[in-house]
């Protein structure tokens, strides 16, 4: 199983790339994978991202420390992923109230996916915009721009607020998965090339398995679709591809 990876500014950004990426392993078989978009009309939203990745890295670590020791305990992709979201729920309600943030400061979509290798399935949840590809099949969550953010449920109940969360996709046989920000769809034209041919970014990224023997795949995709054909994306994006060879 190969994994590729790629987070780059938007061409409309300047100062900071909002979004933000984690991949990291719970144990030998079962790995998490994370996208993040900061808002950007809120405050410092590169900051939501990232803290958003860091406290996930440290769940992550700690299950991986828990696991070591309860070894003949064994929990669902399900259970994992809610355990993962509880500990982030707790986590920002702490850091809000000791840091004294803004609800503002710690907006960012969230779209994590867990897969376990010995079983072969894994489990989705998008949190706010993003996009999903899966052994070729595509789906976007999109809100019109107006993402339901984690940060504006802090103050509610945790089960009540997970269990009311729809966007979630199980699946088994993995062959191709990818999960992006919705950066994916902005692609637009920023400079003329020699060549008039026309390309579909998102397929070209999320599917099509060029330059797969190289974990740079995506980084040199994004420099093909910018130099052959003159496009880049006006959002920053962030993807993470997982390719079963």
């Amino acid at each position: 199983m190969n994994l590729y990876s790629t987070l780059q500014i938007g061409d409309y950004h300047i100062n900071h790339c909002e979004d933000n990426l984690l991949i990291k392993k719970i144990s030998s078989d079962k790995v998490v994978c994370a996208v993040m978009d900061g808002c950007s009309t809120a405050m410092e939203s590169h900051f939501a991202s990232s803290l958003f990745g860091k406290l996930l890295r440290k769940i992550i670590i700690e299950k991986g420390y828990q696991s070591l020791y309860e070894k003949n305990f064994q929990r669902s992709i399900a259970e994992e992923l809610k355990d993962i979201i509880e500990g982030l729920f707790k986590e920002l309600v702490l850091i809000k109230k000791h840091m004294t943030l803004d609800e503002k400061e710690l907006l960012t979509t969230l779209t994590i996916l867990i897969y376990d290798k010995a079983q072969d399935e894994g489990v989705i949840l998008a949190v706010g915009d993003g996009v999903v590809c899966i052994n070729g099949n595509i789906t976007e969550f999109d809100h019109d721009n107006k993402p339901d953010y984690l940060a504006y449920h802090l103050h509610e109940d945790f089960e009540n607020w997970y269990s009311a969360q729809s966007q979630k996709i199980f699946f088994n046989c993995l062959q191709d998965v990818s999960i992006a920000t919705d950066g994916i769809l902005s692609f637009s034209k920023i400079k003329i090339t020699n060549s008039d041919e026309m390309v579909n970014c998102m397929e070209y990224l999320l599917k099509d398995s060029q330059y797969n023997n190289t974990e740079e795949m995506l980084n040199r995709k994004l420099k093909e679709l910018e130099h052959q054909y003159g496009v880049k994306p006006a959002d920053d994006l962030a993807i993470i591809r997982m390719i079963n060879n």
